[in-house]
């Protein structure tokens, strides 16, 4: 009986946590969120300005200048000239503010647009944010149409630009 209690404790504290996925949750097909968020540069991008033009790729990350984030922006930074060639827009978003993500962009020489979501507004809608706070890394490939085409959950922070470029240029 004590370990039939312990499963529901251990049940009910993983729901309040949101770990389980809930029916709110974002699935493929569904309509992607917009979003309006500014770059470290004060620039403001919204997601709706690229539907029926190209696919778009939306990447959270927890934390700037973390080694897993650093290797995962570098990767896109190293391949960015095959996104630029597609004329797919790739963006990194995070709940760091954006001195933080500026620093992280001089630091690395980062050559796109990392977005900051420090309302955490936009983790929110995505179903990315952890119960920490942080976004969760989790990468969504937007279909032209503005619908969810793939959600990354499971990211290999080595191989993560390669991916997502041959899905999003699957979708041209």
């Amino acid at each position: 009986m004590k370990i039939f209690f312990a499963v529901i404790v251990v049940l009910l504290f993983f729901k309040v946590l949101n770990l389980f996925s809930s029916s709110d949750r974002l699935k493929v097909g569904d309509i992607a969120p917009d979003f309006k968020l500014s770059d470290a540069n004060g620039i403001y991008y919204t997601l709706s300005s690229f539907k029926d033009k190209t696919p778009v790729v939306i990447y959270f990350y927890p934390k700037a200048n973390t080694p897993g984030c650093t290797k995962q922006a570098c990767g896109i930074r190293d391949d960015w000239s095959k996104f630029e060639k597609e004329n797919i827009p790739v963006f990194g978003i995070s709940v760091d503010s954006r001195e933080s993500i500026r620093e992280f962009v001089e630091k690395y020489s980062l050559n796109f647009p990392l977005l900051s979501d420090e309302s955490k507004t936009v983790s929110k809608a995505y179903g990315v944010l952890s119960p920490l706070g942080f976004s969760k890394r989790v990468t969504f490939i937007i279909d032209k149409e503005g619908k969810i085409a793939h959600i990354l959950e499971k990211v290999d922070v080595n191989t993560h630009s390669k991916e997502v470029f041959d899905l999003a240029v699957k979708l041209k």
